[in-house]
């Protein structure tokens, strides 16, 4: 039987799986780091990219009495192709050196260095074969540990021979955006006009609602500049930073809102159970936790050691917030399942048995789209068409909010309440035929 591969090339594998296509100019420092590889950057080149990369202040220690060899440390890169052939070779030989390796594309060992005390390098690569790179290090000398300052710059020549720091497949990511952008600030208006028409029906979760919106259209405003500023300079002046932000206040009003839709507050009673108290309780300081994790995995990238587990603990805390939010609905529709029996009022309560159920399978199938078939196609389309994923994630989005908001608008009218004695008379039968069981 095969021995199984070393752990490096278990990490190195995940990844390459799970790192996403990273662009800007990127200054970083590695403290005697013991890793045998490190992975920096993963960009999509066309048959105009090039690689920058400045290596300065470098140090190599060794726990062993003989120096290490400057050509065992060294960078390369690898595309997604070569990565099944390069573990081949590691797990045939587990002392084989990665920079040997007829499938990756070398860019300088710390041979090239200049003497100490500088100890520098500075290359500018063409990329010869346009595909999706990952750029690592690897650390081939045995009990040794490197420290150095690392700049790196990876990009794309358009036309005009201006300099396009997005890879390849999210260059259109800035459009994308915008246009997005746009479609929730219409949203917003539409919003508003029909909350000033109906104001007698207006609740405060419509205006919570509001604000959602309002939320979501300043976070893809400040994510389109931010991929924008990226794309020209490579650096996003200061975006990032709002684009965090609003992220934060919208991640959390989008929970909120969906669970307390979920418990009927505000427009079918005033107050909240202590249960449906505890998962809000829950989720809010759980997407505390997952949008810090989401800072560190989009501001840091894959060289430093936990961008591993920070990854694990946003998948994780995203799980568990997306199942909390299910059970105040299952509670509202067994709930409005008890009071049917009892209060003479079937017709209403059938009116609202359907409009929760038709609100749970809505959200069951937003979360389902969003965590799984989005990340199906961010994994199985060519990096060039890397960008169809988030167009299908904000139309999904987008989707989601229009028919929420429909289902639960501001009305003095609902059709879901305006019923005739015949309709009671149907909705009674229709109640005890026990159609709503989850």
């Amino acid at each position: 039987m095969a021995e199984p591969p070393p752990p490096p090339l278990l990490l190195l594998l995940l990844l390459l799986v799970a790192a996403p296509a990273l662009a800007e100019i990127k200054t970083l420092t590695i403290a005697s780091d013991p890793r045998p590889m490190i992975l920096f950057e993963k960009f999509g080149f066309t048959v105009s990219g090039h690689v920058n990369i400045t290596a300065s202040s470098v140090s190599v220690a060794s726990s062993l009495p003989v120096a290490p060899e400057p050509s065992r440390l060294g960078f390369f890169l690898l595309s997604d192709e070569s990565l099944l052939q390069v573990l081949l070779e590691l797990q045939r030989n587990p002392h084989f050196c990665v920079l040997d390796s007829q499938y990756i594309v070398p860019l300088f060992t710390f041979r090239d260095l200049s003497p100490p005390p500088r100890a520098s390098y500075a290359g500018s690569y063409p990329v010869s074969s346009p595909n999706e790179y990952s750029l690592f290090f690897a650390n081939c000398a045995p009990e040794s540990r490197v420290s150095m300052d690392v700049r790196t710059e990876l990009y794309n020549l358009d036309p005009d021979s201006s300099k396009d720091f997005l890879s390849a497949g999210q260059t259109q990511l800035p459009s994308l955006f915008s246009l997005f952008s746009l479609a929730y600030l219409a949203f917003v208006g539409f919003w508003i006009y029909t909350c000033r028409r109906n104001r007698r029906s207006v609740h405060r979760i419509h205006l919570l609602m509001g604000g959602l919106l309002l939320m979501k259209a300043l976070n893809l405003i400040c994510a389109a500049e931010d991929k924008h500023y990226i794309k020209v300079t490579g650096t996003p002046h200061g975006w990032d930073v709002l684009f965090y932000i609003f992220q934060f206040i919208r991640v959390i009003l989008l929970f909120t809102v969906i669970v307390l839709i979920g418990t009927g507050w505000s427009f079918l009673k005033p107050f909240l159970q202590d249960r449906e108290k505890k998962v809000l309780m829950i989720v809010i300081p759980l997407q505390v936790l997952a949008n810090l994790a989401s800072v560190v995995i989009g501001e840091t990238g894959p060289f430093i050691r936990d961008w591993v587990t920070w990854n694990q603990v946003f998948l994780l805390v995203d799980i568990i917030c997306c199942c909390a939010i299910i059970f105040p609905i299952v509670w509202s529709i067994r709930s409005l399942r008890e009071t049917s029996k009892t209060d003479g009022k079937a017709a209403r309560n059938l009116a609202k048995l359907q409009l929760f159920r038709q609100f749970y399978i809505v959200v069951i199938g937003y979360l389902y789209f969003t965590r799984i078939v989005v990340f199906a196609l961010r994994t199985i389309a060519a990096y060039k068409y890397q960008w169809v994923s988030n167009a299908a994630e904000e139309t999904a989005s987008l989707a989601f909010y229009a028919v929420m908001f429909y289902m639960f608008r501001p009305a003095e009218r609902n059709e879901y309440f305006a019923l005739d004695e015949e309709e009671e008379k149907e909705a009674e039968m229709a109640l005890r035929e026990e159609e709503f069981e989850l």
